[in-house]
């Protein structure tokens, strides 16, 4: 026992001594770190940081010395370029508006100001400084220097012109409005002034926006707003597609039937017309809870009057629709804006993936596709409580639930599978039980739900979606 406490002291004093040569050796980093920071920050106390301009001359690292001779050797050979629209350029000298350089102590000041420690900053393009600092220069002297440029010259004025609307004898079309290169010689002015007060080099006229600009541009909503009623509005062809070539369209003379002409000379369309053709297309084409023919598993026709399945149109919000499309002149197949829609488009609105559901037989198939996938017995309402599952219907899968706990007045049963397809009657498996098909559903059924076996209800609800047709007969 005492030589395992030796042991472990000695191991422990090793720990110790590691720690401390590891603590030495980063002090000592940190203490290098430090004394090159400050050996920097001290350098910096009298250079100015990288990125400094003053008086449009880089003084990155340069004494507030090398600054003030680097301003009085270049101030005689000062110019300001000044760009025109088109790559023109105008160049005002230093001799042009009596340009000097007077030591104000501006640099000595930016110097003081600058926070020698945070030289580690000014790496960043954020930290970027551009300084104006002693110069000065006669101010009512750019007036005149402006008058001299050949781009205040009226022989070489052009004036902006408006954009305006033209027949061209085929349609009409707006002809673009022209920026010409007429400056604002007040605008022009300041933009130059304030140039020349930060001692830049270069300045555009254009991009300050010193050109007067046209009234009206070819994007002008009166201009365009005609031209949509003169060529677009008539110009529009639409179709609706309802399958099994069941074609409703909507092309120039029914449009030109609808146009309405407004007391300013605009036209529009008469909804009340768009209207009455969407109500005429719902009438024709909404299957939503209507009677349906529907060829049975057994090869027998039979008629379904009840369910909430198929297509029904949202009158309103296609009607909005197609106006729009004709009033942007719109050449597409456009397909109703549906309230309620079913899987397929066409006489047969059922498509090839559903779930058929014969109570006499006590049966239920499943077909995605157009292909059988489970054929299986299953035990449906109890008749005898008065709890039959509905008929004569298709209804639409409206949710899909693994592991949901199906409660009722009498009864709490959890479920692996859950398919309501109306209100609270659905498909699901069901634990307790254990045979099915025959009559066990005239005196044993369910409340109104499907009860499957559970390998067909889990395949069941793996193969189908929300809005898959259920048909129950």
């Amino acid at each position: 026992m005492a030589t395992d406490k030796i042991a472990i002291d000695v191991k422990s004093a090793k720990r110790k001594k590691r720690r401390k040569i590891m603590l030495g050796v980063l002090l000592g980093y940190l203490a290098i770190m430090l004394i090159g920071y400050l050996g920097v920050s001290y350098y910096f106390a009298r250079h100015f940081f990288e990125g400094t301009r003053i008086n449009g001359v880089d003084s990155s690292k340069k004494t507030v010395e090398e600054v003030k001779e680097d301003i009085i050797s270049k101030i005689d050979s000062y110019t300001l370029t000044v760009e025109l629209r088109g790559g023109g350029t105008e160049v005002i000298k230093a001799r042009d508006i009596r340009r000097e350089y007077v030591d104000d102590k501006k640099v000595d000041q930016l110097m003081e100001e600058q926070n020698q420690f945070k030289w580690i900053l000014s790496f960043s393009d954020i930290n970027k400084h551009d300084f104006s600092a002693g110069t000065s220069y006669d101010r009512d002297l750019v007036g005149p220097r402006m008058e001299e440029m050949s781009c205040f010259q009226e022989s070489n004025i052009n004036k902006p012109t408006n954009a305006y609307i033209k027949d061209n004898g085929v349609s009409y079309e707006i002809v673009p409005e022209t920026q010409g290169n007429e400056l604002n010689w007040d605008k022009a002015k300041e933009v130059i002034i304030e140039a020349l007060d930060k001692s830049e080099e270069r300045v555009s006229l254009e991009e300050h926006e010193c050109y007067e600009t046209p009234k009206i541009y070819s994007d002008n909503e009166l201009l365009n707003t005609k031209i949509k009623n003169l060529n677009k509005i008539t110009a529009a062809d639409i179709t609706y597609d309802f399958g099994d070539d069941r074609i409703e369209r909507v092309d120039r003379a029914i449009i030109q039937d609808w146009m309405i002409e407004g007391k300013d000379g605009n036209y529009s369309i008469d909804t009340a017309k768009v209207e009455a053709f969407v109500t005429s297309m719902a009438r024709k084409y909404d299957t939503f809870g209507l009677p349906r023919d529907f060829k049975t598993y057994a090869g027998k026709t039979i008629r379904l009057t009840d369910g909430d399945y198929g297509w029904c149109i949202n009158k309103a919000r296609t009607v909005e629709a197609l106006v729009e499309a004709i009033e942007e002149g719109t050449k597409v197949t456009l397909e109703p804006v549906w309230l309620y829609s079913a899987k397929a488009m066409g006489i047969n609105d059922i498509g090839g993936t559903y779930i058929e559901i014969s109570i006499k037989a006590q049966r239920m198939w499943c077909f995605k596709d157009g292909v059988r996938i489970v054929d299986t017995p299953i035990v449906s309402g109890n008749e005898e409580r008065g709890h039959g599952t509905p008929t004569g219907g298709t209804w639409a899968i409206d949710g899909r639930k693994r592991d949901a706990i199906l409660v009722g007045e009498d009864y709490e049963a959890p479920v692996d599978y859950w398919l309501p397809f109306n209100g609270d009657i659905g498909i699901h498996d069901l634990e307790s039980r254990t045979e099915f098909g025959g009559d066990i559903y005239l005196t044993g059924g369910s409340h109104g739900c499907i009860n499957t076996p559970y390998d067909e209800a889990k395949k069941i609800f793996e193969n189908v979606e929300i809005g898959t047709p259920v048909i129950v007969y």
